[in-house]
């Protein structure tokens, strides 16, 4: 299966509720992590985003951008992952268009209650991810905004130990230890190696 390239469309969720100036900062510190705007991500409609990023690296990048957004109490984003080719490249990233921006947009209609979703042309392979994504939802859907603080560092320095982090944010080591076990981070790490082992097989 032919997948080149991979397209996350998100939307704030309780955008309404603050003003942008209180979340759009973080979405867009996180975006630019990722490429340079129009060409791999754009904002559009107030709070909607599209972020195009290689295939190995957009669950990693979902739950990045996640983790930056939700350092804001009562802000969460939904966003679906779509993998797949790029048929159209336009200067604009929300004006190209593929099988991967069908999927992300076909995948992004679909979410109910999900915050998170992966859809690409293998039914068998999106059916385990998502099962997957599901679950890990239970927990990072519910991180507060000091959780998510660190689990965005801990992703930024992903080399660092704990004794580093703590350093980074100004925090005892066991502060440190008890946010991360509390996220689930271990565990989110060992679903994007999955995620990444599973892909390379498609």
């Amino acid at each position: 299966m032919d997948i080149t390239t991979a397209i996350i469309t998100g939307d704030i969720i309780n955008s309404r509720k603050a003003t942008p100036e209180v979340w759009l900062p973080y979405l867009k510190t996180a975006l630019n992590t990722y490429g340079k705007e129009p060409t791999h991500w754009e904002i559009y409609r107030g709070d909607s985003f599209q972020l195009e990023i290689l295939p190995e690296k957009a669950l990693e990048a979902a739950i990045y951008i996640k983790a930056n957004v939700k350092q804001k109490k009562g802000i969460d984003v939904r966003m679906a992952i779509g993998l797949g080719e790029k048929d159209y490249n336009s200067e604009k990233i929300t004006e190209s268009n593929g099988s991967a921006f069908i999927n992300s947009g076909e995948c992004f209609e679909n979410l109910k209650k999900q915050t998170l979703a992966l859809k690409s042309n293998s039914e068998t392979f999106d059916t385990t991810i998502n099962l997957i994504l599901q679950l890990a939802a239970l927990s990072m859907d519910n991180w507060l905004p000091a959780t998510s603080r660190i689990v965005k560092t801990a992703m930024t320095h992903p080399k660092a130990n704990q004794k580093e982090l703590a350093s980074v944010l100004e925090k005892s080591q066991s502060n440190i230890s008890e946010a991360l076990i509390r996220a689930g981070f271990d565990e989110v790490q060992k679903m994007i190696q999955f995620y990444k082992t599973h892909l390379s097989k498609l």
